[in-house]
């Protein structure tokens, strides 16, 4: 392995790793959980929370696994009830029935409580646990398990800072410089014993489909997809990609206790940039390498891209995950770079502009609009297809497109967040 290839191991290591339930709830439970264990009491007598809009909007609606309950208040009991920080996004996987009897009494007589943070922050959690006299606090930013301070009676500690006392070195994904050919070329090239953990996607994110299609979650768009493939839909691939891909976001949004394999920080948009080409392989007979291959192809695509929108936005994350899908399926039918490129742009040209109105289980309708508009964008590629540089925001350049979309996700759109936030907030 170069140490090039090391690196960019290195970087899907970091952005692609299973995650129990919702992210935005998830980290406020993962920082009730560091807090409690440094308070050492179990439970607390009051739990505050204090959070950016962006982590407010995501966790309003969407279901919290073990539970039937939504919203951040249930997901901070557990966490400081029963979380153990050390599993980062798997923080609740040790939840029993009783857990979430105790957390459901804390939150019923008033124990937990949430407010917006005075943060510029777009990612932003602080829970603050308290025992009598005694309070230990939370921090996290940026990334969804990235806790950043932690405190104790008003002693704090900035992880942020190395030992000798100068900030700590943080690579964001930008700092790898990556490039979409670049990335085509590592997917094509790279060993595949180093890169055989990614069917660890498979594994996690087919699992979530499968109980989806078995169970009864969310508005069950999965299901709905697959048990009318005959009489609406057509059982074709695309129908199948649709109906396999929503029904693993039925199940995670709705609170189901299987993990999903997220990608920059979000377990939806991890489903969504690897069940279409799972659903492909499934469908055609793919092996193992190739699937690799494609995984590592739509897991980085969709690295690179949120490198320029942030973890969180007004932009709706499946816009970018089914982009990365895309270039996965291209690659599968053995379309070249320049029809990775195209995909990539006909992506961009088409659902660019979808919002993010917070996560809940309408989420999976989103995400069966966006594994449509991935295979379409793959087969008009494939066919030498490709929005023209003179539409919209679409460059000669795959890079400049690229970073026009983030630029409109991450600036552009800013306003937009607000509005989205006030109207939730207000209903």
């Amino acid at each position: 392995m170069t140490e090039r290839e090391s690196e960019i191991i290195e970087l899907i290591h970091k952005e692609v790793k299973p995650a129990l339930g919702c992210t935005e709830p998830i980290a406020v439970a993962l920082a009730a959980s560091k807090a409690s264990e440094i308070l050492r009491v179990d439970p607390p007598e009051e739990v505050i929370v204090k959070v950016s809009g962006n982590i407010l909007k995501n966790g309003m609606g969407v279901g919290i696994p073990g539970t039937d309950m939504i919203g951040l208040n249930i997901a901070a009991a557990l966490g400081a009830i029963c979380g153990r920080s050390e599993y980062g996004l798997e923080v609740l996987k040790d939840l029993t029935p009783v857990d979430v009897a105790v957390a459901k009494g804390m939150v019923a007589e008033g124990k937990v409580s949430v407010g917006l943070a005075d943060t510029d922050k777009l990612l932003y959690v602080k829970v603050t646990v308290r025992n009598g006299k005694d309070e230990a606090w939370a921090v996290i930013e940026d990334d969804h398990d990235k806790i950043v301070e932690t405190g104790i009676n008003g002693e704090a500690c900035d992880m942020r800072k190395g030992s000798d006392g100068k900030p700590a070195e943080d690579k964001s994904t930008l700092d790898y410089k990556l490039t979409v050919k670049e990335i085509y070329s590592f997917a094509k090239s790279v060993d595949y014993e180093d890169i055989r953990f990614i069917l660890g996607d498979r594994d996690l994110n087919l699992a979530l489909a499968r109980e989806g299609l078995e169970g009864s979650y969310g508005l069950g768009v999965g299901k709905a997809i697959r048990e009318n493939q005959h009489e609406i839909f057509g059982d074709d691939f695309m129908s199948f990609a649709m109906g396999m891909t929503a029904a693993a976001s039925d199940a995670r949004m709705a609170g189901c206790k299987l993990p999903a394999m997220s990608n920059s920080g979000s377990g939806n948009q991890g489903i969504t940039v690897s069940m279409p080409v799972i659903a492909y392989a499934l469908k055609y007979g793919v092996d193992d390498e190739r699937l690799a291959r494609a995984l590592i192809l739509s897991n980085l695509v969709a690295i690179h891209i949120k490198g320029y929108l942030g973890k969180l936005s007004a932009l709706c994350g499946c816009v970018i995950a089914s982009t990365g899908s895309a270039c996965g399926i291209v690659y599968l039918q053995g379309g070249s770079y320049e029809q990775v490129c195209a995909t990539i742009k006909n992506m961009i040209g088409n659902i660019t502009g979808m919002v993010c109105d917070g996560a809940k289980v309408g989420c999976a309708m989103k995400v069966a609009s966006g594994v449509s508009c991935a295979i379409q964008s793959a087969v008009l590629a494939l066919r030498g297809k490709c929005v023209c540089e003179t539409d919209g925001i679409i460059d000669k350049d795959i890079e400049k497109t690229i970073r026009n979309l983030g630029e409109i996700g991450s600036s552009g759109m800013k306003s937009t967040d607000q509005l989205i936030q006030r109207i939730m907030v207000c209903k």
